[in-house]
């Protein structure tokens, strides 16, 4: 009863309510705002106390309404022609430049986004829309931090989420449409595909509006194809001096003052370099100015740091996010920090974009930044001869390094700083790449930029590439000519050294009475578990550092227990690394009849044993970074660097040294200076204390030989850990549960 009650009711209702035409209301609504113009006077009223919001208003509830009402049809309705054919965007597009009345142009993007974001039929395919679409990004970006960019950044949200449903905007929005076109390939340039007509049938109105009106242009009621080519008044300059579209738009909004503003802008660069059409891709990088106008902006922000940054204050900033570019307020201030921020957020930003972008864009992407600020930027203050340059611009490589996690962008830091070429180093080979430059400031004169650079390599080291390794160590390892030819193996370990050349022999130290902590033991037999020789190679390396110079047994500390829980967890980490690099569970076999070729470490090897070889004369900073670099090293799971690095064993070839052998002469030396340091024993123990923190600090004569000392025997350990972890009991290079606590 009260269900027919309600029906009555509403027929009676809806017979007294008189049908609205929705076109007049939508033409009487334009009509408003045109007589606007027409009628006033007053050009100081602000448009948002005129009726012209409202108005707008009401033509997109029309248009949404309308477009309800034809849904099952799926034609446009005759509103919607009446704008497309009448070119209202285009009119206010213009009444938006005059900016008349005053935050006219507000409204206009405002309107331009909702008609966008609401109206659910295809639209930017229009000359009619696109066109004043393309005008009104100009407008925007012609204007710096304008009072609009609230709203040009909504209507580049609409406009990029569009191309991320729909690639094919791409070409529409942006200006030069020929040259997807020209890309397809012949068969598609004279064959449409087949769905072609039936897309644009989808898209073109149908109504009986259309056929009452002749006037509209239906030569653009269609969606052309990409590979279709478009009449001369829809192709926009290509790329050139004067450009201004959405991509400038965008990268302008970035620079927003206001933090959310540039955040969301640079959102939508996002979803625009992440399109998955390729044609779109590539129409991206080689008809716009993205890439490199990306680039660019990351080499101003370089260029608007101070020449002069301290490496410990760059490294404070270390990790900061592009989604929160500021500095955080609670660190030291210093000079530079709101632009160092800014410049390290943006190239985080770069690699972000990099690592999400289509693989087309992402290539474009990373050679640009390789080639803009790597190449461009970067590589002429390594090379400075002025030593500011040369440590700030180091220490700003390794904290761009630390960031890096974009594959592509990886690849293209590999090139800038190691090349190409994979031939083993010759000694007499001059320095031609920055590489090799980069490689002898780890023996500059200036300690700071021996550090920095030493950094540098470490942080390279750690990245997910093998050409690093490859380039530094593996190169000059290949073929074993380390290893002596034709000479059986030795049967004990004093059988390996040459007695003349051998400090443990030497006279001065057997009439001293100071003595090796042991002997150095006989060569390990090799068992089926392979226990006993992990055991000898600890031991060597324990047993270098005689009793006189050490001091860790006094102060109760876990020592090399803890130096192989460590060491556990760095080679599980290394070796995950790079698991896939395909690298040989055991050392090439020596060819006994190839004939002797003399044996070249390499330039960084190089570099590295002759510091190790003054650790008892270098300050304590520069010893922890350099035995820092050689225990990354050694972490490596190839079979020649364990050789090279961590057999004691190893039967050298003339002329050759190991790191075991460097150690054992610097072992010699120091069991010489021993003897010239009175009470050495008790300052040493003062000088660890001091490096602990234990005392306060006091200089104290020859205190950077016993600091050198204090690093000299934490490296042994070091080393001793990693070659147990490395050497598993049931073969080399495999996995193996950690140690218990407390044991080893």
């Amino acid at each position: 009863m009260l269900s027919r009650l309600g029906a009555l009711l509403q027929e009676a209702v809806g017979a007294r309510e008189p049908s609205i035409d929705l076109l007049q209301a939508f033409v009487e609504h334009w009509k408003g705002i045109t007589h606007y113009y027409i009628e006033s006077t007053d050009e100081n009223t602000p448009a948002k106390k005129t009726d012209i919001p409202w108005r707008l208003k009401q033509m997109l509830d029309i248009l949404v309404y309308e477009e309800k009402q034809q849904a099952s049809s799926g034609e446009a309705g005759p509103c919607l022609e009446y704008l497309l054919q009448h070119k209202i965007l285009e009119t206010l597009c213009t009444l938006g430049k005059a900016e008349y009345p005053p935050g006219m142009r507000q409204q206009v993007f405002q309107f331009f986004s909702k008609v966008l974001s609401q109206v659910q039929h295809p639209l930017l395919h229009y000359l009619s829309v696109h066109r004043p679409v393309q005008k009104l990004l100009r407008l925007g970006g012609t204007v710096p931090g304008s009072l609009t960019e609230k709203e040009e950044v909504q209507l580049t949200s609409v406009l990029c989420s569009k191309i991320q449903q729909d690639p094919e905007l791409l070409a529409y929005i942006l200006e030069g449409k020929k040259i997807i076109g020209k890309k397809k390939t012949a068969r598609e340039s004279t064959a449409p595909p087949k769905d072609i007509a039936g897309y644009r049938d989808k898209d073109c109105p149908h109504s009986d509006a259309l056929n009452r009106d002749p006037g509209l242009d239906k030569e653009h009621c269609g969606v052309p194809a990409l590979s279709i080519h478009l009449p001369a008044e829809t192709e926009g300059p290509e790329n050139g001096p004067g450009e201004s579209n959405l991509i400038t738009s965008l990268l302008g909004l970035c620079k927003s003052k206001k933090s959310r503003l540039a955040l969301k802008a640079q959102e939508n660069i996002l979803l625009l370099v992440s399109v998955a059409s390729p044609a779109a891709a590539t129409y991206l990088t080689q008809s716009t100015s993205c890439c490199m106008a990306i680039a660019e902006h990351l080499c101003q922000l370089y260029r608007s740091m101070p020449a002069c940054l301290d490496p410990a204050d760059i490294a404070t900033l270390e990790g900061i996010s592009w989604r929160l570019p500021s500095a955080p307020s609670d660190e030291t201030a210093f000079p530079g920090k709101e632009a160092l921020a800014a410049f390290l957020g943006w190239f985080d930003y770069c690699d972000h974009l990099i690592t999400e972008a289509h693989t087309v864009v992402a290539d474009a992407l990373a050679k640009a930044v390789a080639e803009k600020l790597f190449v461009e930027t970067l590589q002429p203050q390594l090379l400075h001869v002025s030593e500011q340059s040369i440590l700030t611009s180091t220490a700003l490589l390794t904290a761009l390094l630390r960031q890096l996690r974009s594959p592509a962008l990886l690849q293209e830091a590999m090139t800038f700083l190691l090349g190409t070429d994979q031939r083993p180093a010759a000694i007499e080979d001059s320095p031609h790449t920055l590489g090799t430059h980069l490689i002898m400031h780890c023996d500059h004169l200036s300690d700071e930029i021996s550090i920095a650079t030493l950094r540098l390599f470490e942080e390279l080291l750690q990245k997910p590439h093998e050409q690093a390794i490859r380039s530094l160590v593996l190169q000059n390892l290949e073929g074993r000519l380390y290893v002596a030819r034709g000479s059986p193996e030795p049967e004990s370990y004093e059988d390996t050294l040459d007695l003349e050349e051998d400090p443990y022999f030497t006279d001065g130290f057997l009439d001293s009475g100071l003595q090796p902590s042991t002997k150095p033991p006989p060569a390990p037999a090799t068992s089926s578990d392979g226990k006993t020789a992990v055991t000898e190679i600890v031991n060597s390396f324990l047993c270098l550092v005689p009793e006189e110079a050490k001091t860790s047994a006094f102060l109760e500390e876990n020592g090399y227990d803890t130096y192989v829980h460590d060491a556990y967890g760095l080679f599980q980490e290394c070796s995950s690394r790079v698991a896939h690099w395909g690298w040989p569970l055991g050392p090439a076999p020596l060819d006994s009849h190839e004939p002797e070729r003399p044996f070249f470490e390499g330039r960084f090897l190089q570099v590295l044993f002759d510091r190790i070889a003054r650790i008892l004369d270098q300050p304590y900073s520069l010893n922890l970074q350099v035995t820092s670099v050689l225990s990354r090293l050694a972490l490596f799971p190839h079979p020649h660097i364990h050789e090279y690095l961590l057999d004691p064993y190893i039967s050298l070839a003339p002329g050759c040294r190991s790191l075991f052998s460097v150690l054992v002469r610097v072992i010699g030396d120091l069991m010489q200076r021993i003897q010239r340091v009175p009470q050495f024993s008790g300052k040493l123990l003062l000088v660890r204390k001091q490096l602990m923190g234990q005392v306060p600090g006091e200089h104290l004569d020859h205190q950077t030989l016993l600091q050198g000392v204090v690093v000299l025997e934490e490296f042994c350990k070091e080393l001793a850990a990693i070659a147990f972890v490395k050497f598993p009991p049931h073969g080399p290079y495999l996995n193996f549960s950690p140690p218990p606590e407390g044991q080893v």
